[in-house]
């Protein structure tokens, strides 16, 4: 495998942010694939990192970094992706409900899958379920994103699901929650397809509502 592969690996590892540009330069200048750098560089070192993630051996500061760390080396590649047909790996929207005005979450699970192949559009926060119904109809997203830190924004997951069911939209796209207060008790319990406990598991759960 390409030194230069490895080099970008350990600058999102190691959260070198300082060295990543001049990594994916160089892997594009000694012509190797987009593809591979996404796939064998990039996406590859955020894969190791959720597992040390989850494994606890790093946390959220951590992760952060190295998410923000690979997501200059995307923006970098990206101008080369949206040159192939067929790169996104599917469309995301995310977003946080109404009520609840936190984004660092939302935005390391949004960085994770959009360095996981996924085209992401970011909603943004405090969004009542009228709207977020408006965008999935106008995008057509395979999956929505939705995240509650409050409990007293809970109830609102649920009325996203409502609004979708009410226009007949709920059938066309997958919907996976997060937040601290959620778990997978609550998903199954307001008919969500998933729960993603951290970015990590976000990434792996989109990938596998896209096979099913």
């Amino acid at each position: 495998m390409s030194d230069v592969l490895e080099r970008i690996r350990e600058a999102v590892i190691d959260r070198k942010r300082e060295e990543i540009g001049n990594s994916v330069n160089a892997a594009i200048a000694e012509g190797l694939h987009h593809e591979r750098i996404l796939n064998e560089g990039l996406i590859a070192a955020m894969d190791i990192v959720g597992r040390r993630f989850a494994a606890g051996e790093i946390f959220v500061p951590e992760m952060l970094v190295s998410a923000l760390t690979m997501k200059m080396g995307l923006e970098i590649v990206k101008p080369l992706l949206t040159q192939s047909d067929g790169s996104s790996k599917g469309l995301i929207l995310i977003g946080t409900v109404k009520g609840d005005l936190h984004d660092i979450g939302k935005n390391i699970v949004a960085i994770m899958l959009e360095g996981a192949g996924f085209t992401v559009v970011d909603l943004g926060v405090d969004l009542p379920a009228q709207k977020i119904a408006d965008k999935v109809q106008e995008l057509k997203p395979n999956i929505l994103g939705l995240s509650a830190l409050l409990t007293t924004t809970m109830p609102e997951l649920q009325g996203v699901l409502k609004e979708l069911d009410d226009r007949e939209l709920r059938n066309k796209v997958k919907v996976m929650i997060g937040g601290a207060p959620v778990d997978a008790r609550f998903a199954e319990k307001i008919g969500a397809d998933g729960y993603g406990e951290d970015a990590a598991e976000a990434v792996h759960l989109a990938r596998r509502l896209l096979t099913e």
